[in-house]
């Protein structure tokens, strides 16, 4: 008898830190969602695509629920509102650091969703088996339908009984992609996010959070891609410090850049960043639509 062909989304989603994209990137087994220590790293949903004969697992990370302060941060809670509504299972990421009540809202969202819960504590290395009992035993009763799961993502402990279950727990359906795709985004955006991943890491303070950068060309030839991108701030004193003394932190970045773009396409890249001011832009509804963020 034929085995069924079983699809299904699975979204993650919780606060900011708590692990989310290291998650992500080790489910998928790609580097599908940026990843550094500081918040907010990832701004929209991005999609990872697992395949194998009869199973296709769309895996959804979200940005990490924040009280919105301007209208990027509205948009992003409304990527992951709206990753409730669409999901045959749930992954709700917390950990033993924060405290089990921030962002009660959303935790009154997730325990009114009629799909299966796996809620995974994540980073148990930092706490003890005592305390360790006793959140489990606080989630219970926050979420009683949800199936608590203690994992480590950085050392990957349980990480393969998380997706043993999420395989049980597939529906019944044919292949939502193409059974070749990884994600369902282009490959400018992964230029994007690359780029933006080494201006978060190289600059300090407000800088990353005020930056958004588009592919204004992406140009793929036989042995190698050329690439021209914008890094757009909100201020011409953030410009100044973009490109820095004679230019040498763009190109510090560019470098940096440059490298892991060329290891993800497994080709050799030539790339051309440019900075450009474009005041407030995070609080323009016509700029946040042009980036591809998602308003009301």
């Amino acid at each position: 008898m034929e085995k069924k062909h079983k699809s299904g989304f699975v979204n993650i989603v919780g606060n900011p830190n708590v692990g989310k994209s290291t998650l992500m990137n080790l489910l998928v087994g790609e580097k599908v969602s940026i990843i550094t220590s500081k918040a907010q790293t990832t701004r929209h949903r991005i999609m990872g695509i697992v395949n194998t004969d009869d199973m296709q697992i769309v895996y959804s990370d979200t940005p990490g629920v924040l009280r919105p302060n301007y209208k990027l941060q509205e948009s992003m809670l409304n990527f992951s509102e709206s990753a409730l509504g669409d999901a045959d299972v749930l992954l709700y990421v917390t950990d033993v650091v924060e405290t089990i009540d921030k962002n009660e809202t959303f935790l009154q969202k997730v325990q009114k969703v009629d799909c299966p819960v796996l809620l995974l504590i994540n980073k148990i290395d930092l706490t003890d088996q005592k305390k360790l009992e006793e959140m489990v035993e606080y989630w219970h009763e926050l979420l009683p339908k949800a199936e608590i799961i203690p994992i480590s993502a950085l050392s990957k402990f349980n990480i393969d009984h998380v997706k043993s279950r999420v395989e049980a727990l597939m529906p019944d359906s044919p292949p939502y992609f193409e059974k070749d795709a990884l994600t369902d985004k282009p490959a400018r955006f992964f230029v994007t996010e690359i780029i933006r991943e080494k201006i978060l890491l190289y600059y300090q303070k407000e800088i990353p959070y005020a930056v958004e950068v588009v592919v204004e060309m992406f140009k793929e030839e036989k042995d190698l891609i050329h690439i021209k991108a914008l890094i757009i701030v909100e201020r011409d004193s953030q410009k100044g410090i973009v490109i820095g003394h004679k230019g040498q932190a763009l190109k510090k970045v560019g470098a940096m850049a440059r490298k892991d773009i060329e290891r993800f396409f497994e080709k050799k890249v030539f790339l051309e960043m440019f900075v450009k001011v474009e005041k407030d832009w995070r609080n323009r509804d016509n700029m946040l639509k042009s980036f591809g963020y998602q308003l009301d």
